[in-house]
């Protein structure tokens, strides 16, 4: 148990790193462009071979995979589309000052952002009997930091404090965290065509995050190379799942 709270931590460890990198480097939009296209396809890996593979190898000839997969999608848009009408639609957005009235609705688009992430850390502890997916460890890892160092540009342009920005990230991954142990602990006796949709689930979510917000930031700043640093964070993860799995 405390074992999926600990890696749960150190997947999301990357917010507060992010944070730190802010508060003391300015980084070009560009280097957070092509970081952030990484951490893009890092993720379409880890939810091809990490979360629908496995759902679809937990669940073969249902449809709970395909169930969960667009119940996550639509779960996600709906709360995200929720999320912008408070004011938060740009968390991602790269320098854009932050305002205090949005800092809660911010707050809470990123939890929505890490949650379905760190749930899938805890769930791949369980099933994988105490052993946590590296690949899927590593894909949050780089996929939060440019999302912590996006969030700190806007709150430091906004005034804020160095201990402020980083008490706020260490919040933030500390929930996560808790994710990560909600996901090993609460589906110990659930069947494996739950489990399947589940997996299916956070997979849809991640990916509608993706679409709808980390690719276009990654394309916007970084250009034509954030094709080029996608397939590479793509390429890298399936390299990690082969050397796990072999």
């Amino acid at each position: 148990m405390l074992n999926a709270f600990l890696w749960g931590l150190l997947a999301t460890s990357s917010l507060i790193l992010g944070g730190i990198i802010a508060s003391r480097f300015s980084l070009g939009k560009r280097t957070l462009g092509v970081i952030m296209a990484f951490g893009a396809g890092t993720l379409i890996s880890a939810i091809s071979y990490e979360l629908i593979f496995e759902a679809v190898k937990l669940a073969s000839k249902t449809g709970f995979p395909a169930f969960g997969f667009f119940a996550g999608a639509f779960t996600f848009f709906a709360a995200d589309k929720l999320i912008e009408k408070l004011g938060a639609g740009n968390r991602m957005d790269i320098g854009a000052p932050i305002q205090s009235r949005l800092i809660i609705p911010m707050v809470l688009a990123i939890i929505l952002d890490g949650i379905p992430e760190s749930i899938v850390i805890g769930l791949g502890i369980f099933e994988g009997g105490g052993v946590v997916s590296m690949a899927m460890l590593a894909a949050v890892f780089v996929s939060n930091l440019p999302e912590a160092i996006a969030g700190s540009t806007g709150m430091k342009a906004s005034g804020w404090s160095r201990k402020r920005i980083i008490l706020l990230w260490v919040v933030i991954a500390l929930v996560c965290a808790v994710g990560s142990l909600a996901g090993y602990t609460l589906f110990t006796n659930t069947s494996k065509l739950w489990l399947a949709f589940i997996n299916a689930f956070a997979g849809g979510a991640i990916l509608m995050m993706l679409a709808n917000s980390m690719i276009p930031e990654a394309y916007e700043h970084g250009g034509k190379l954030a094709g080029v640093f996608t397939v590479l964070g793509f390429f890298v993860s399936v390299v990690v799942v082969i050397l796990e799995r072999s």
